[in-house]
């Protein structure tokens, strides 16, 4: 029976012609297509990653930078750009051209509390500036960090509605978190597809990488359409941590910084003055002193903590290198098509350059002071504990950088760093929020060279920038609605004129409590310490004539303060500011509803499980793994991997007997052999938790036992790597098990390891958010 409501055929309702029966005699006709935008430039956005205001040449820094040198030449600089504190907030900025609250994303989107501030994902009404350059007829192209989606969606199966390709761009390739391995990326996304890998060669560095695939999808559209421009954004996981470098790039930055950072930050500041970003008298604020925030003096260090952090800002310099490498490749493709002068190259960082945890830890038997940096990024951010590998730092300063470390250099350098403003990433001084800016296009900025702006600028106007510039029709949102006015303003009217007033007049600033709100040269700030009452915080207040925030004239001017205090207060409310993070981790704990966790069987040979899916397993007071298999005399290989070289664990066969590894942040715990015999069958690992330990216990099908008492427990997003069954792949567990036989597959009768979490986890979890609340709301 037909359906009465269905769409009667109308098989030439859309075409234009006159139909006749032979198709000589007919005349044709096409749908209309988007009109080819002839003559108008490619443009490109390279965007780094916790890179710091004065971190590239022609900001400052003795870091050699030819390439970004010479793209500001052929263009402007500006000196007063402002970005988010924090890098998906910033990068949602940059995006949709909305303040990062009102476009969902205030923090990194591995959250979701339930506040429209914190969807940690991209607004489905609001057109992004891939759709806007589609829309407009250019080819959309995206290399490098997305973090713009939800964790719980970066599997197989979860949804791709705000995956970059869904989001406009034509082709994809990177990585869709907030950091990952240089060396051994965890998990890279080409397209749509996780890009299967089980071994990395000797010399792959994913700056580079990134830079490769780049250059390839530029030739790729120029190859299939000389004439269609293209819209490229390159998105750098350097230099947010790990910070990892090419040993050969290390190499040429040595002795650099043996002077220490007080001198780099007076020879910075020095090279700003003579460059123009800062004005004639400028001159340094005194170290950062806030507590937990602090730096002291490089000559009051030992021999020994001068030169280890000497070498750690080494290796970021190199990764600053690798950055302009790739800038330099780019300028030179372009120039090679001969389209070099036509097109438009922005660079920034997502924020400013970033300090370790201010929480207080224990300090180094090698160090006088607790500003030591590390050799394990995640060891420091989660362990209360000095890790064995950081007590071992002054011994392997030569291994720094490379596929055994994960380092971070101490915030004495992130101060430099961030020259001549005060403070971090996650702080709303200019420290925090201040980035470099370049903007060049040859064919419409000839005068280049030292062209510098210092009108207020921010990341929201770089959209509207575009659309103005360009002539861009936008487009109606994916839901076919008009999407929200943009929050920024074109900056198009000073790329030309230095005297032309800021069109981007008043901002509001938060983070993680932090606040700040600027207005026509004044900007009042907050300094937030976790779990203060926010009616007892005071506010700072600063003017335009004193960039560096050196001189608090909060006191002098109390209408002030409060006109701006009053300012924060209505534009908080008309971008879903509220509620504030009071600093009790409610925001990391308060989750939409989810169901009991089940066992979870992954056969031997399935691609590797993602770390987040994978990490769900190990939560709770108790989890075990049942491995199906049967032991042959001489089979060898790893039976269960979970994690990389940052932290996992591992259970592998070799020489007839059964190893036990646990990596705590760097550091190996190998237990075993327990001999084999031929014909076992069964293998059960059991974990039980006790406080921040783990007590695991192996159980073969004969009764053997191997005990595992005390392991340092990994919780939150650890281990980062997922898990594999039958062979360790990318970043090993166990890096001395990799040098002698790399990912080692399993060569016998393994089947499958099924998973058993905790079906508990949610009433812990429950109680951790109930305390975490409890503690805000007596603080209040």
């Amino acid at each position: 029976m037909s359906d009465p409501t269905a769409r009667p055929f109308e098989p030439y309702r859309d075409f234009g012609g006159e139909v006749r029966t032979t198709m000589a005699e007919s005349t044709p006709w096409w749908p209309e297509r988007p009109a080819r935008p002839a003559g108008r430039p490619n443009v490109i956005v390279v965007l780094a990653d916790d890179l710091g205001f004065s971190d590239i040449g022609c900001f400052g820094s003795e870091i050699p930078t030819p390439h970004l040198d010479a793209t500001a030449a052929d263009g402007v600089r500006y000196a007063n750009f402002r970005v988010t504190p924090l890098c998906s907030p910033t990068r949602a900025a940059l995006m949709t051209g909305l303040n990062a609250h009102a476009a969902g994303i205030a923090f990194p989107t591995h959250v979701d509390p339930g506040f429209p501030g914190y969807r940690s994902e991209l607004p489905l009404d609001q057109p992004v500036l891939p759709e806007i350059f589609r829309a407009n007829g250019y080819a959309t192209l995206m290399v490098g960090k997305w973090h713009l989606c939800k964790d719980e969606d970066f599997s197989e199966a979860g949804s791709r509605h705000n995956w970059p390709l869904q989001r406009g761009f034509d082709q994809y390739y990177g990585f869709l978190e907030a950091l990952t391995d240089f060396h051994h990326p965890h998990r890279l996304i080409e397209g749509n597809s996780v890009v299967q890998v089980d071994e990395y060669p000797d010399d792959y560095y994913l700056t580079d990488d990134l830079t490769d695939r780049a250059v390839r999808m530029i030739r790729e559209v120029r190859t299939a359409d000389p004439d269609k421009p293209f819209f490229l954004y390159l998105s750098h996981g350097g230099v947010h941590a790990p910070m990892q470098a090419r040993a050969e790039d290390i190499a040429r930055h040595r002795g650099r910084y043996d002077e220490g950072w007080d001198l780099v930050r007076e020879r910075r500041l020095a090279r700003q003055i003579e460059l123009g970003i800062m004005p004639e008298g400028t001159t340094l604020p005194a170290r950062n002193g806030e507590e937990g925030l602090d730096v002291g003096p490089w000559d009051a260090l030992s021999a020994t903590e001068r030169r280890v952090h000497a070498r750690q800002m080494e290796v970021y310099a190199a990764m600053v290198e690798a950055i302009d490498r790739g800038v330099g490749r780019l300028r030179d493709v372009l120039a090679e098509l001969g389209e070099l002068e036509n097109t438009i190259i922005m660079f920034s960082s997502d924020n400013g350059a970033a300090r370790l945890s201010d929480q207080p830890r224990p300090v180094p038997s090698w160090a006088t002071s607790p500003d030591t940096g590390t050799a394990s990024y995640f060891g420091y951010m989660q362990n209360p504990e000095v890790c064995e590998i950081d007590e071992r730092l002054p011994e392997i300063l030569d291994d720094l950088g490379g596929p055994t470390t994960w380092p971070h250099y101490p915030r004495g350098w992130a101060m430099a760093s961030n020259t001549p403003f005060r403070l971090y990433k996650f702080s709303t001084l200019r420290g925090g929020q201040q980035s470099p800016f370049v903007f060049s296009w040859p064919a419409r900025l000839p005068e280049g060279g030292a062209v510098v702006r210092r009108q207020y600028t921010h990341i929201t106007d770089v959209l509207p920038t575009l659309v103005d510039l360009l002539g861009l029709e936008v487009p109606l949102s994916p839901t076919a609605v008009p999407g929200a006015a943009v929050a920024g303003s074109s900056f198009a009217p000073t790329l030309a004129d230095a005297a032309a007033a800021a069109t981007h007049r008043e901002q509001y600033t938060e983070c993680v409590g932090n606040r700040s709100y600027y207005k026509d040269g004044w900007e009042a700030a907050t300094v937030r310490r976790p779990l203060t009452p926010f009616d007892e915080e005071s506010w700072q207040l600063f003017h335009e004539s004193d960039p560096v925030q050196a001189d608090d004239l909060a006191e002098r001017h109390p209408e002030k303060v409060a006109e701006l205090v009053a300012d924060f207060d209505r534009a908080a409310r008309a971008n879903q500011v509220y509620p504030l993070d009071e600093g009790s981790g409610v925001k990391f704990l308060q989750r939409p509803p989810a169901p009991t966790p089940r066992p979870v069987r992954i056969a031997a040979g399935t691609p590797t499980l993602e770390r987040h899916r994978a990490g769900a397993l190990v939560q709770g007071a108790r989890w075990r793994v049942e491995l199906e298999w049967t032991y042959r005399q001489g089979d060898e290989g790893v039976l269960l991997a979970h994690g990389s070289q940052a932290a996992g664990y591992l259970l592998f066969v070799e020489e007839g007997g059964l190893w036990f590894e646990h990596n705590d942040f760097g550091t190996p715990r190998r237990l075993g052999p327990v001999p084999l015999t031929d014909g076992l069958r069964g293998l059960e690992l059991a974990v039980t938790t006790n406080g921040g330990r783990w007590d695991a216990v192996v159980r073969l099908g004969d009764g053997s036992v191997l005990e595992a008492p005390g392991l340092r427990r990994f919780g939150g997003f650890l281990p980062f790597e997922g898990i594999d069954v039958g062979i360790c792949r990318r970043s090993p567990v166990s890096w001395e098990l990799y040098r002698r036989r790399r990912s080692f597959p399993y060569s016998g009768d393994l089947r499958a390891a099924t998973y058993h979490p905790d079906p508990g986890v949610a009433e812990g979890l429950a109680a951790r958010l109930a305390e975490a609340r409890r503690l805000a709301l007596n603080t209040q």
